[in-house]
């Protein structure tokens, strides 16, 4: 069959008009200069975090490899103690927040698409209006503070425990379950706590990996929280200290002090090597939430698909 069917293709593709081998060749010319755009930012800023930092400093235009070869600048990065304490702190964060965020929105997706459920329209209407309208950053620092969210772990955790947008994807996904299993299980005896957990999670797999790449991406991109609640540098996140290095072109004086024995006197060298800190600090602070991503592409698509759908 194999081979019946393997001429058959090949003269299909051999005689593809004019107009689709253009359209074909225009998609492959495109995608691959979209790729290229997409990718060149992390070659440059991994090629420079290699980089030799004088050269570095000198040169200008396109970084196509590395200019020279030192690891000075990671040597800096994992040697200063701020920054190793605002990973840490950013881990501790992600972690509980991503399960806290999951937590509360897979309960109340769930609560909300209940077709039984008792002013359901009036209660989305409700949450819904939270996306477009809030109280201003003023009045939400001085709530935060009053109830004890200023400067302690809880201040990165709970003002963003629950998102709108997310919930509202999850509700719709749960929708599209047809109501006949849910039905089945409640007539074996099942409860609602039961339905949830052995009918509804195991069949939203994918929606609720798109929910959850959505929030551990969110909680490790976070940064303005920090600033506003956190008074403390011990409880930094790394992306706060990320912000003063790039922003503020504020590296520490133990970040810029030596590199692997290499004292660093001139005022040149020290600019030269702070640059190369900021991009080895990128690279350290990107890797690990790109090394998430490829575990969760293959439902990333479909993911989105489901939660679209009205059930």
């Amino acid at each position: 069959m194999k081979d019946i069917m393997q001429p058959k293709a090949k003269r299909s593709r051999k005689h593809k008009s004019i107009g689709d081998r253009v359209f074909d060749w225009t998609n492959y010319t495109v995608l691959t200069a979209l790729t290229l755009v997409c990718f060149y930012p992390i070659l440059h800023i991994l090629f420079a975090s290699v980089s030799d930092p004088g050269a570095l400093m000198a040169h200008k235009g396109v970084l196509l490899k590395p200019l020279g070869f030192t690891l000075d600048g990671y040597k800096l990065v994992f040697k200063d103690n701020s920054l190793l304490n605002g990973y840490k702190n950013t881990i501790l964060y992600v972690g509980l927040g991503t399960l806290v965020n999951m937590v509360m929105t897979i309960l109340g997706a769930y609560v909300l698409s209940r077709r039984d459920l008792y002013f359901k329209n009036f209660i989305m209407i409700v949450i819904t209006i939270t996306m477009f309208f809030g109280g201003g950053l003023i009045p939400w620092f001085l709530l935060m503070k009053d109830i004890g969210l200023y400067n302690n772990l809880w201040a990165m955790i709970l003002p963003t425990a629950l998102s709108t947008w997310n919930i509202i994807i999850l509700r719709t996904g749960f929708q599209s379950i047809p109501k006949e299993l849910e039905e089945a299980a409640v007539i074996d005896g099942a409860s609602q706590f039961s339905i949830l957990v052995t009918v509804i999670l195991p069949l939203s797999k994918a929606t609720l990996a798109v929910i959850f790449l959505y929030y551990l991406v969110g909680n490790w991109n976070s940064w303005f929280n920090a600033m506003v609640l956190l008074k403390d540098r011990e409880l930094f996140p790394l992306q706060l200290l990320m912000k003063e290095i790039l922003v503020a072109n504020d590296a520490t004086a133990t970040t810029i002090g030596s590199a692997g024995g290499v004292v660093i006197n001139s005022a040149q060298s020290s600019t030269a090597f702070r640059e190369l800190v900021k991009y080895c600090a990128i690279v350290v602070s990107t890797v690990p939430i790109l090394l998430v991503y490829p575990f969760l592409q293959k439902y990333f698509v479909k993911g989105v698909y489901v939660g679209s759908i009205k059930g």
